[in-house]
Formats: structure tokens, sequence, C-alpha cells
């Protein structure tokens, strides 16, 4: 991992800058922006234009990153664009133009804007991988930017206090360009508010400008302004899910407001037929009830652990893998109340060499839930959903992506 623009600055100026040739825009935040990229996208594609979008990381494929027209790129698309970019990449470092390789995050950006030249795309939906500042999509200038959410998540390279982690996110402001927010923390919102005075940016509070309340029969009603949407039945699974939704919209409508409309039935179908796996995703495995969800962060914990006390689960099993650079003691204290969810805790090494071994967080589970719920260690993933499965109750697995994507491509 390494941060800054100077690589991908000059990769896509070889490339004869592929991240020109359509329209961006750019979705930051510590939680919920894969969502909102997701809602947008379909959106936009609903309605008419030619849209893609880049999302990181991907649960199985690399492929998964790159949607164009709301299919995955193949693999010999990617190939040929990866191969662009090598050879680029390869002759900037024979004549100096590069100190050293590339990071795999910015290969896969500069793909990603070679893929999308190549489709002739006309507006593309960029996740921010890190940050923002110094992450690698910041190289566009986009028509519209969204900031999701701040919350605590990656303190190691984005700063150990929310107004640092708002500062780097606040780096995606670029002059001119309407910024759309999520509910923020004060101390976030004063630095984004007061980056974007100096940017001569307006400022967009989702909050203000879409309002999706719930109803009594498990819709919500959509106000955009004087525009009503009622009915409408979120695909996506969630309280935080309605901000998401609200954040989205308030994208949408200002891309409207520059020329890029989207009609209300595009926006309606959009929410209601979105899909982005991993995200209190359901499966049903010899006739027990799993949840797959991505929650690797405190406020991602937090989301799906009131979002399991609303639905009403009792003595589930929740299986549990995490990376070890994560804040786990507090994601475990946000997720294991109320202890009557959970009757069994399992917890797994999720793949990857950043995970938390099983019995480190085995200990860490034990402590925090303090005895009111037992702890298993079942190393192998695959086998701790087995144990899940055996227990025969509803059952959780949640922690980490790179946990989630393994288990779903079983489950599938």
């Amino acid at each position: 991992m390494k941060f800054g623009l100077e690589n991908i600055s000059r990769v896509c100026d070889a490339l004869g800058h592929p991240e020109r040739a359509f329209r961006p825009v750019l979705v930051a935040g510590t939680n919920g922006k894969g969502s909102v990229t997701v809602m947008v996208e379909t959106a936009l594609r609903i309605a008419g234009q030619r849209v893609a979008r880049y999302t990181s990381p991907h649960l199985v494929r690399l492929e998964e990153r790159f949607v164009i027209q709301g299919t995955e790129v193949t693999r010999d698309e990617l190939r040929a664009a990866a191969g662009r970019v090598r050879a680029v990449v390869a002759r900037l470092i024979d004549d100096g133009g590069l100190e050293g390789p590339p990071t795999f995050f910015e290969c896969t950006t500069a793909s990603a804007f070679e893929l999308f030249r190549k489709a002739g795309v006309d507006v593309a939906v960029l996740e921010v991988g890190l940050g923002g500042r110094l992450d690698a999509t910041n190289v566009v200038t986009p028509l519209v930017a969204a900031i999701t959410s701040i919350d605590f998540d990656h303190q190691q390279q984005l700063g150990s206090s929310i107004e640092s982690i708002a500062t780097e996110k606040a780096g995606i402001i670029k002059p001119g360009v309407p910024v759309v927010c999520g509910p923020l923390p004060a101390d976030a919102e004063r630095i984004i508010r007061e980056t974007c005075e100096a940017n001569g940016s307006r400022m967009v509070r989702a909050e203000e400008r879409v309002q999706v309340a719930p109803r009594g029969d498990g819709a919500v009603d959509v106000r955009v302004g004087n525009r009503m949407l009622s009915g409408v039945t979120l695909a996506l699974a969630g309280a935080h899910q309605r901000q998401n939704a609200a954040v989205a919209v308030s994208v949408i409508d200002e891309l409207s407001q520059l020329g890029v409309h989207t009609p209300d039935d595009a926006i309606r179908e959009s929410l209601e037929r979105v899909q982005w796996p991993g995200r209190i995703e359901r499966f049903h495995l010899g006739g027990i009830e799993i949840i797959l969800d991505a929650a690797h962060n405190p406020a991602g914990a937090a989301a799906l652990a009131s979002y399991l006390s609303d639905a009403g689960w009792r003595d589930a099993t929740l299986v549990l893998g995490v990376m070890r650079d994560k804040d786990v003691r507090t994601m475990l204290e946000a997720l294991l109340p109320p202890s009557h969810v959970w009757g069994l805790i399992v917890c797994t090494t999720a793949p990857g060499a950043r995970a938390l071994p099983a019995a480190a967080l085995a200990a860490l589970a034990s402590d925090v839930a303090g005895g009111r719920v037992p702890v298993e260690i079942v190393t192998d993933p695959e086998s701790a959903l087995e144990r899940a499965r055996r227990r025969g109750r509803p059952a959780v697995a949640a922690g980490s992506i790179f946990l989630i994507g393994p288990l779903r491509d079983i489950l599938r």
C-alpha cells in the first residue's frame, strides 16, 4: 500500500488520459460508499445512460470490480486492459518516469479507466478505495462527489481522530464540484464544510435534500423536494441503507441538475432492484438461514447488530473472522450486545496474511462476551460455516469482506 497521485497521474498521462474519456462520479466514505455507488450506477443505467462502476475490494473474482452496463467485464477484456497498463508501466520504469512499480490498486484503477474508455462509457461511478485525498481514484475531477459517512477505520493510514480521517476524505472535494454528504459527526462536518467553502463547492446534506421515511408495511416513502416516491421496498436491508439511499438519490438529483437526467421511475426501480452482494445477504443451507455481511469496522458492526436486534433474531450463531489491523475489540463491543441475539460465537481465521488468528480473536471475544455467550475456535472458514449449520440455528457470518467472499462462493 502506497498513497499519492504521482504514479497514477503519470500512468494515466502515458495512456493518453483514459480518465478524461467519461464523466466521473466519485464516492468516498467509511461505510456505505459501495452501496451508494451501485445504487447510483443502477439508476443511471435504468435511465438509459451508458454507465460503468468501479468498486473494491472484490468478493471472489477480480472482474467484479469492473462493471459496464450492469455486466462484469470478461477475463479477456480485463487481461487486455491490464496488458496495456503493464506495457506503459514497464516503459515508464525503463525511462525513469516512475521510481518504482505502481501498487496493485493503482494498476486496477488505471485498468478500469482503460476498460471504460474502450467501452465508450458516458458516466462512470467510482468508489474511492481508502481515504480520498491520496487515493488513486482521486485523479479524476467528478461531476458530483459524495461522502457517505465518516467514522473510525484504517487509522494507521488516515489518522487516529475523526478530524484527521475527515481531512483525508475531504481531499476528493474539487473546486466548484457539489459534494453530497450523509450524516457526519460534528467535527467531520465542520472540516467538510470548511473545505467546500475554500473550494467554492456546494455542500449538500443528503438528509435535508432527501427524506427516506419507513412505513408500517416494511416499505419507505422517499421525498425529494416536492416529489414523492411512495411505497418503495428497498432491496438492501437495514436502517443504514435508508441513509445510503438518501445519499444516492441526492447524488442522482445533483446529476439531473447537471444534465444527466434520471426520471423518478428509474430511481424507484434502482432502489428496489439493486444488487450488492455480501451486505445483509440471505442464504439457506440445510434448512438454516444464514446472513452474510461485510461488517469490517465498528460502525459496520453496530449497523449489523441493530438490524439483527430489530429483526428479532435470538440464539443465533455468529461466525466471525477479522483482519488484525482492525479495531477488533470495539467491533466486538458493538456486535455482541444485546447478548440475547447470540447463542454461540465461532471464531475462524479469515483468508489472507492480514487475518487475526482464530485463537486470538476467540480470546478477545470471550473477554468482551464476559461468559454470556460461549465461544469456539474453528480455524478453517468452511468448517466454521459447517459448525454453524450443524447447530441448527440461524447464523451470521461477518467481520471481513475477505471472509465473506469465500463463504458466499460456498453458499452459492
